[in-house]
């Protein structure tokens, strides 16, 4: 069964970068996409970016631009390079594995706090 393990997040001060990685085990037995999403303490969860099979990406509002969704050939790893980061990105990230017919596959999360 496919798993994935986010990790790299941690305690920035405003204005700061953090790279988060997602690693994927096990046997992906289709994709559709990938994604990274977040939720703040007491808010629903997000999508922040999202990488297609295609490799098109898609960002949330105003990421783009301070937000980089990127993978490793092999569907085996990704990635999110966060710049520029603000104390409202604080909130744990999520990866996200779409497999179409055979479901979506979340991560635990990584906690990411950005202080002032």
């Amino acid at each position: 069964q496919v798993q994935l393990v986010e990790s790299g997040g941690g305690l920035v001060q405003a204005g700061g970068s953090l790279r988060l990685t997602c690693a994927v085990s096990g046997s992906i037995r289709s994709i559709n996409a990938m994604g990274w999403y977040r939720q703040a303490p007491g808010k629903q969860r997000e999508l922040v970016a999202r990488i297609s099979r295609d490799d098109s990406t898609y960002y949330a509002g105003s990421l783009k631009g301070r937000f980089t969704i990127s993978r490793d050939s092999g569907w085996n790893t990704m990635y999110l390079q966060m710049n520029s980061l603000k104390v409202e990105d604080t909130a744990d990230y999520f990866c996200n594995l779409d497999q179409g017919f055979f479901g979506i596959r979340w991560g635990q999360g990584t906690q990411v706090t950005v202080s002032s």
